[in-house]
């Protein structure tokens, strides 16, 4: 191995520029799938890192009296207690409006276990009792920032007049409102001031344990051992269902990028290790000529170039890390673990060995003797060329367009390398067109309601009409949300009844057509599958003990509870069930300020809440898209940089030809940067056509499979099409410049050598 040691060293210093090339994309691929994962685990699950950070507690004991510490911590399985904290009720006023809210005794010094995470404002000061800290996620729904007042009035109907003076997030409770209610934390000295009597209150203990999936087995233990006293438990599992967003979009997703950009990668670098076998050809036979067995050759071959992707790979993991501890730290993400982390960098590991595989043993059969270099292949010229010569183009571009194809192979090979990573760039702008499209119409993902109102502190006979009185306020429509049990299921589905028969509600119905008669219903995707219906089926569910049978009219684009909702008017619902109307759905005029609008709203008594759209919540896709995008354009200059090498080899005589025949060295250039040039535009353009093409279409069947349904797909626009190709266009022949100046200005001896 000395020797070939030796070679190996002198090769990767003579080299070093397409070495360094080699290591730096595959340490991109690897770092973009680390941050692209981390971002999505924490985009989705943001428990874990909550949990994390604030060092939570995996079961939360509600008990009527403190329990000794002690005794819970001598449990098996329990490494650390939190508390016990006194909690007790209480309703949170604003301008008429009455919120209940939890308030729960914390310590100024934050504990070990359980503790939340400040996100503004400060901690709780025993200097300051008035002041509490909010939920942040509370905090946004009433409105409430460092600062506001925060009137509360305990279960004895005394007011008190405290002040938010921080918000702060825990991975122990989730958000609000599908955790409720609203929770605030207090100083012990002020929860006693609002609510004196413990009877009225309770006793809340936290749990750490050292395997988290013994949580049921602790959870049985602690209510054996503490009898009676325990009210209710709450654990680690339901707080995280409860945070989970639905990542099969983005899960899907992200696995598309990552497994073309490994095909992308193990591309490049099969092209970048067969080119340099190929300029090595010499080199190799000299190898065979002082003894080097073929597979001592081979070995020698996937040392070098393996040790180059293995180096990129743990680079990559390193800058991954750095990444996400460092440049994200202000998004307060969580590394990502160490099964995903692992799985990135084998899989990636194993890629490269592959792809270094089949050149190292292709270079281990090159004979002892090396080769006379091959003529030109003979033939006629190529349609391109004669296209060329019967336009009368000058003869640079002739010949460029001569030595394109003459070697088909390598052509394809670059071709097809330039072409994949374009076409899942052009995939990504899909998703970003889609994103856009959510962003700017949320009617056709069932959002045409802006606002949603409900009474608040105001009569709820005068809802309606106070809701119309604003300027902005074009509709409202009356609406119910129910839970129904679906026949043939062990779980309900919500119904959503939603304006009137005569009166509907803009669904954006993209089959069928939505309900004009009592008795008829839209339905989403995931309703459709799980009752296996479809359009134009009646199908008969129970809603609140009284049976319904609704005919499907229609099907809706549905994000919501994985598309399992049913839609009807109000009117088809029993009169029990359809009074009173809980809430009213608000469409605003066009351009009105939903903000605005909701705090004319409040200022009259009424309760806003403003819907969340997808396109907030999958924001994440555009952070990947970017990262993606950036190493696939990593690789496809990888790919470019293999062949312009490549192509100077080839023409390696032709340049002194060339000269010989009386070209310039900027007509050398020019014929040298056509041929590179047309293998990149077709390679470009191949893969714009298919990304757009087929960008909607993967939507589509993601949103199928996903519950949302199809039809949300949009193909990016033209504009922007065209001006990705034409800088990934512009930039390959900058790229393929530089080499070919080079080339074209060297003399001619050195050109033949």
């Amino acid at each position: 191995m000395g020797a070939a040691g030796r070679w190996i060293r002198a090769d990767l210093r003579a080299r070093r520029g397409q070495a360094a090339l080699t290591v730096l994309a595959v340490a991109g691929i690897v770092m973009a799938l680390i941050t692209g994962a981390t971002l999505l685990e924490d985009g989705t699950n943001p428990w874990r890192g909550l949990f994390t950070r604030g060092n939570g507690a995996h079961v939360w004991i509600h008990t009527v009296q403190p329990p000794d510490p002690a005794v819970l911590r001598a449990l098996d399985g329990v490494t650390d207690v939190a508390g016990p904290y006194r909690s007790a009720p209480g309703t949170l006023v604003q301008s008429g409006k009455k919120t209940p809210v939890t308030l729960q005794e914390m310590p100024a010094a934050l504990p070990r276990v359980g503790r939340p995470t400040l996100y503004e404002g400060r901690w709780l000061d025993p200097r300051d009792p008035e002041g509490v800290v909010v939920e942040r996620s509370f905090a946004k729904a009433a409105g409430l920032r460092p600062g506001s007042a925060f009137t509360v009035t305990g279960l004895d109907g005394v007011t008190h007049n405290l002040i938010v003076v921080g918000l702060a997030e825990s991975g122990d409770q989730g958000f609000y409102p599908e955790w409720t209610p609203g929770l605030a934390w207090t100083l012990r000295e002020t929860l006693l001031t609002v609510e004196p009597k413990t009877a009225r209150s309770e006793s809340v203990t936290g749990l750490r344990l050292s395997d988290p999936e013994l949580t049921d087995l602790t959870v049985q233990r602690t209510v054996t051992t503490l009898g009676g006293q325990v009210q209710r438990v709450s654990t680690w599992r339901e707080v995280r269902a409860s945070m989970e967003l639905d990542n099969r979009l983005l899960g899907v997703l992200l696995a598309l990028f990552g497994t073309v950009g490994l095909v992308a990668a193990a591309l490049a670098i099969a092209n970048a290790v067969g080119g340099r076998v190929l300029t090595q050809l010499r080199d190799i036979a000299t190898l065979k000529s002082l003894g080097f067995t073929r597979g001592q050759v081979t070995r020698t071959l996937l040392i070098e170039h393996g040790a180059l992707g293995l180096t990129g790979v743990l680079l990559g993991v390193a800058g991954g890390w750095a990444v996400t501890v460092y440049a994200l730290q202000d998004l307060v993400v969580v590394p990502l673990s160490l099964g995903p982390l692992a799985a990135i960098a084998g899989g990636t590991a194993l890629t490269v060995l592959v792809a270094v595989g089949l050149p190292a043993w292709r270079g281990g059969r090159t004979p002892p003797i090396p080769a006379a270099p091959a003529a030109p292949p003979r033939g006629k010229l190529s349609r391109l060329a004669r296209l060329a010569l019967l336009v009368r183009l000058p003869p640079a571009l002739v010949l460029g367009a001569r030595d394109a194809f003459t070697h088909r192979a390598p052509a394809a090979l670059t071709t097809f390398g330039l072409a994949v990573p374009m076409m899942m760039i052009s995939i990504g702008l899909g998703c970003w067109a889609t994103l856009d499209d959510f962003r700017d119409h949320p009617e056709r993902v069932g959002q045409a309601a802006a606002l949603t109102v409900r009474p608040g502190s105001v009569p709820a006979n005068d809802v309606r009409r106070r809701a119309l009185d604003d300027p902005d306020v074009a509709a409202a429509y009356p609406g119910a949300e129910v839970d129904t049990l679906v026949p043939g299921q062990t779980r309900t589905v919500r119904a959503r009844a939603l304006g009137t028969s005569s009166d509907p509600y803009p669904f954006h119905v993209v089959e069928g057509r939505l309900f004009r008669e009592r008795g008829e219903a839209v339905a989403g995707q995931g309703l459709l599958d799980l009752m296996d219906a479809h359009i134009g089926d009646r199908v008969r569910v129970t809603i609140g003990g009284t049976p319904l049978i609704v005919l499907i009219v229609g099907r809706v684009i549905e994000p919501e509870q994985d598309g399992e909702v049913l839609s009807f008017g109000i009117d088809s619902l029993a009169a029990k069930d359809a009074v009173p109307i809980p809430f009213y759905s608000l469409v605003l005029r066009d351009g009105a300020d939903p903000a605005d609008v909701r705090a004319r709203l409040q200022a009259v008594g009424l309760e806003v809440s403003q819907p969340v759209n997808p396109a907030d919540r999958l924001a994440i896709i555009r952070v990947i898209i970017v990262a993606l995008v950036a190493v696939l354009a990593l690789i496809g200059l990888a790919n470019l940089l293999t062949a312009s090498a490549l192509g100077l080899r080839d023409h390696a005589f032709d340049l002194a030809v060339l000269k010989a025949m009386g070209l310039t060295p900027r007509q050398v250039t020019a014929t040298l940067v056509t041929a590179t040039g047309l293998l990149v535009t077709l390679g470009v353009l191949t893969g714009t056509a298919a990304g757009a093409s087929l960008s909607a279409w993967l939507i589509d069947l993601q949103g199928a499979a996903s519950g949302v349904g199809s039809g949300i797909g949009r193909t990016p626009p033209l504009p922007t099409l065209a001006l990705s190709a034409l800088t990934a266009i512009g930039a390959a022949l900058l790229v393929a410049l530089i080499p070919a100046r080079r080339a074209a200005r060297s003399q001619l001896p050195h050109a033949t050598r």
